[in-house]
């Protein structure tokens, strides 16, 4: 299950990370700074954490996310945990530039992270941005995609300024679009032959997430906007 940003342009080969769905809708609360370009704040979630990345991350972002379930339908991460390591700088680099962020997933208990949350703007200012994520599949069903999703929009929408929020999916990712759909995406269409994977083209299905939406819907379920 995945979802793929359009470009990701850095020489470290970087990662168009997977998706993972789960069945909760469960918030978490979030402790926001608005310095994010020189420190990501760290955000708080029910049984984990959302932090930027770290060096000592590498090596365990390099067991969990080069599987063949997490890498079916994005392009090739990075092969080694000196891969990573230039992954993790560059994304450093970018964020500091103001024009992108990557949040580590770590569970409770846990050191470093298992999985990533990544934004992107599309047009300059963020208004228009789109966001990747990846999880080690022995983490799938935990949880922490849900959770950590909302706060990462929420982070989108309140900090960074983000109106209008896409993600792209192969559409033969069937958990993949769920989880998207889940958490409020809307599919607006399908991006024929746009994802090209050992050699095959696929299609990818498009989805939004607007501004206005998000908060209404939150509004819906009684969830708490920080």
């Amino acid at each position: 299950m995945a979802t793929n940003l359009s470009t990701y342009p850095t020489p470290a080969a970087p990662l168009r990370p997977a998706l993972m769905a789960t069945a909760s809708t469960t918030a978490a609360t979030a402790t926001v700074r608005s310095d994010w370009k020189d420190a990501l704040p760290v955000l708080q979630g029910a049984g984990f954490t959302l932090r930027a990345l770290r060096v000592s991350d590498a090596a365990a972002l390099l067991t969990l996310l080069t599987t063949e379930e997490v890498t079916r339908f994005i392009s090739p991460p990075p092969t080694t945990v000196e891969g990573f390591e230039r992954f993790i700088a560059w994304a450093t680099q970018e964020q500091a530039a103001g024009r992108y962020v990557c949040f580590g997933i770590v569970p409770e208990g846990a050191e470093t992270a298992v999985g990533l949350f990544q934004v992107r703007q599309l047009d300059g200012r963020f208004d228009t941005a789109e966001w990747g994520f990846a999880l080690g599949s022995a983490f799938w069903g935990s949880g922490l995609f849900t959770k950590g999703a909302h706060l990462v929009v929420d982070f989108a929408f309140e900090v960074l300024g983000v109106h209008r929020l896409e993600a792209r999916a192969v559409v033969a990712n069937g958990r993949g679009n769920g989880a998207l759909r889940k958490i409020g995406a809307i599919q607006e269409g399908i991006l024929r032959q746009a994802f090209l994977r050992g050699g095959v083209r696929h299609d990818q299905a498009l989805w939004a997430l607007l501004a206005e939406d998000w908060y209404r819907a939150k509004a819906v379920w009684g969830v708490k906007v920080h």
